[in-house]
């Protein structure tokens, strides 16, 4: 297996930017004001575990449904296109659970 500093900087700035860390505060703070205390370490370690897991075995799962990336990539951007659209407009496309916990 082949690291490409490239694919990795690529993977990251995508993820920071998806993520959206400064973005997310006001959801965190929300959250913490609905449920209280936030297993932060559990979710992170929980996060990690699933996105090493998908990078190793990630194409294989999804050649085993017949899905491309190519594909995966345009329904995750219709994915992040609909939340925006949410965000933009102050509607609700799906629905809002109120959540038990604040973990995984």
């Amino acid at each position: 297996m082949h690291l490409n500093f490239r694919e990795i900087a690529t993977a990251s700035i995508i993820l920071f930017a998806v993520i959206d860390i400064v973005g997310s505060i006001p959801i965190i703070i929300d959250l913490r004001k609905k449920v209280g205390h936030i297993h932060s370490e559990r979710a992170s370690i929980i996060a990690a575990c699933i996105m090493v897991a998908f990078l190793f075995v990630g194409e294989e799962i999804l050649n085993l449904i017949r899905i491309d990336v190519y594909s995966f990539a345009v329904a995750g951007a219709f994915i992040i296109f609909f939340l925006a659209i949410e965000m933009i407009l102050g509607i609700t496309l799906y629905r809002d659970d109120e959540p038990s916990s604040a973990s995984v």
